[in-house]
């Protein structure tokens, strides 16, 4: 057997974009390590003289009597909520388009493959009055269960359904006398796991980043996720009159808040790569 041909041209592609995605990730742990002065005083993606990770960690958890540990508890909560209830929510309607037969099936399909081709920020403002003539505005519900309706991982969990769960074993399970709720929760559910992983670390990362919902729907400081609670105080850095020295507590928040994302994903990376796998070979 041949060994598999090397192509220099792809390895080069692939450094290249393996340094795009690495270089900005460098970039943030190095800046958060140096003081307001030393951000501005040595390279980039070289470290200062004057180590100060310790004290722009303090600083960040200490500012404004801590405000930042209740962004965080706020972004996991949020986040966290949104990613359990949207993959719930998706296998089971994944489960019912895949393997039962309706009135109305294709057609309410169709409307969910025609959502994922429409931004959220074009959907932000409806959100925002739907949500205030409800009384909902300034509060959590706000930004989670928008965050829970999430029809590309509908869509996922209906092709992965389709390929994963075989018809004949829904058929031996009927016959053995069990109920369809039992069949999805007892049998169904264990076979879709990989996907549902894969659907909860995408809602997961898109409600932890997301910026424009909890701008428009959140007033309270002390309610507000990391996104723009770190925007305000970039804001605030960039205004002047004494802010300056919000920037270096600004870029270590930042390095702060990708800690858990890196964990989740390399926490569940088996079960999210065996996911898209499984979902694209099984037929």
């Amino acid at each position: 057997m041949s060994a598999p041909r090397r192509s220099n041209l792809l390895t080069v592609l692939m450094l290249g974009v393996l340094a795009y995605f690495l270089l900005p990730v460098v970039w943030l742990v190095v800046a958060s390590t140096k003081s307001n002065s030393g951000l501005f005083r040595s390279f980039g993606l070289w470290f200062d003289r004057d180590f100060a990770l310790g004290d722009n960690l303090r600083s960040v958890f200490t500012r404004d009597d801590g405000v930042f540990v209740r962004w965080l508890v706020n972004t996991f909560a949020y986040a966290g909520l949104s990613a359990v209830g949207a993959t719930v929510l998706a296998t089971m309607a994944g489960y019912a388009f895949a393997k039962y037969t309706f009135p109305g099936g294709r057609l309410l399909f169709n409307i969910v493959l025609g959502a994922v081709m429409i931004p959220t920020t074009a959907l932000a403002i409806p959100t925002y009055l739907l949500f205030s003539n409800a009384g909902l505005t300034n509060t959590p519900w706000a930004i989670i269960l928008p965050s829970i309706v999430n029809p590309f991982g509908l869509y996922l969990m209906t092709v992965y359904a389709q390929s994963a769960i075989d018809d004949s074993l829904l058929e031996s399970a009927r016959i053995d006398g069990a109920g369809e709720f039992r069949i999805f929760w007892q049998v169904c559910a264990r076979i879709l796991a990989p996907g549902m992983v894969t659907v909860l670390l995408f809602t997961l990362v898109a409600t932890w980043n997301n910026y424009f919902l909890p701008l428009i729907m959140l007033q309270d400081t002390d309610k507000l996720p990391l996104t723009v609670g770190l925007a305000q105080w970039q804001s605030a850095a960039t205004r002047g009159n004494g802010g300056e020295a919000l920037y270096s507590s600004v870029i270590t928040g930042a390095m702060v808040s990708t800690l858990p994302l890196i964990a989740m994903f390399l926490f569940l990376q088996r079960y999210w790569q065996s996911g898209l796998a499984d979902g694209g070979v099984k037929g």
